[in-house]
């Protein structure tokens, strides 16, 4: 086929049932990883019976769920793929428009995607877990994800206390999670090529007792195997790199949702930090 499962569902929605639409909305909504599950967990999500399932994957095209999962793993494995190969297949087919609308539109739609999908409740639930003060707060990213994190210790240090960014550097790590306590938590964002260091080190502070949160693509880290709540984002644009756009976003929401959920000490605590910024002339005075 020349289009994807996504395109494939899409087309077929005005010939389906309401149950078959039902489904085919929550797998778009949540794709890929609505169909990388068993049958019945699926069936379970998009509030449908298992026959329901095996009507639609038919109708699709497909003998049964496992022929149908197996068209889902090969695109999965296709989109883990070089920076070389993802320019390629970009270059190619692309509307003879200008970079700066091409790339724009990309994350539009990567912004619209994200959202759409993300559940509320389990943002909800990272939300709760990173305001509470009596977790300790980790982060830590790979190659290129590491300056998220970054970023985050960088604003979450400011509303509230003990919070680490782990180093890029894997000396740093055994220290640091020897001092992980049941309870503490591990941010962790991991985007394809999935780095054997990030799964490393979230399966490490999983064992410690650690409540570890994925940003991952829609695709899905390794990581999320120990991961109490993930975070999928859409990356895809026209460059040889992913777009890192919505999880900027998405880690800009949750700095929100924090300040929000502890306001009181974060006030606070923002003034003390002015106080000090004036005491060592920081920053330049306006004339």
């Amino acid at each position: 086929m020349s289009f994807g499962l996504e395109d494939q569902m899409r087309l077929a929605l005005p010939e389906m049932t309401r149950a078959e639409r039902q489904l085919a909305t929550h797998m778009l909504s949540h794709y890929p990883v609505a169909a990388l599950g068993s049958i019945t967990v699926l069936a379970k999500g998009a509030q449908v019976s298992t026959p329901t399932v095996v009507r639609l994957v038919q109708k699709l095209g497909y003998k049964g769920y496992p022929d149908f999962q197996k068209r889902v793993r090969a695109e999965v494995e296709t989109m883990l793929v070089s920076p070389l190969a993802k320019h390629d297949r970009w270059a190619g087919g692309v509307p003879d428009t200008h970079i700066l609308n091409r790339f724009s539109d990309a994350v539009v739609s990567n912004l619209q995607g994200t959202m759409g999908q993300i559940d509320h409740a389990e943002f909800d639930a990272a939300a709760a877990l990173l305001a509470d003060r009596q977790r300790r707060i980790f982060a830590m990213g790979g190659r290129i994800t590491h300056s998220l994190a970054d970023y985050f210790c960088s604003l979450m240090k400011v509303i509230r206390p003990d919070v680490t960014l782990l180093s890029d550097s894997s000396s740093t790590w055994p220290p640091a999670l020897i001092d992980m306590k049941a309870g503490d938590v591990l941010l962790v964002f991991d985007i394809r090529r999935y780095e054997n260091a990030v799964l490393q080190v979230a399966e490490l502070a999983r064992e410690q007792g650690a409540e570890i949160i994925l940003i991952t693509d829609r695709w899905v880290s390794p990581a999320s195997a120990h991961a109490r709540i993930s975070l999928c984002c859409h990356v895809e644009a026209p460059s040889a790199w992913d777009s890192n756009v919505t999880l900027m976003v998405l880690v800009e929401t949750l700095l929100s949702a924090v300040q929000t959920l502890s306001w009181e000490d974060a006030a606070e605590r923002l003034k003390r930090l002015e106080t000090l910024y004036a005491r060592t002339r920081f920053f330049r005075r306006h004339r």
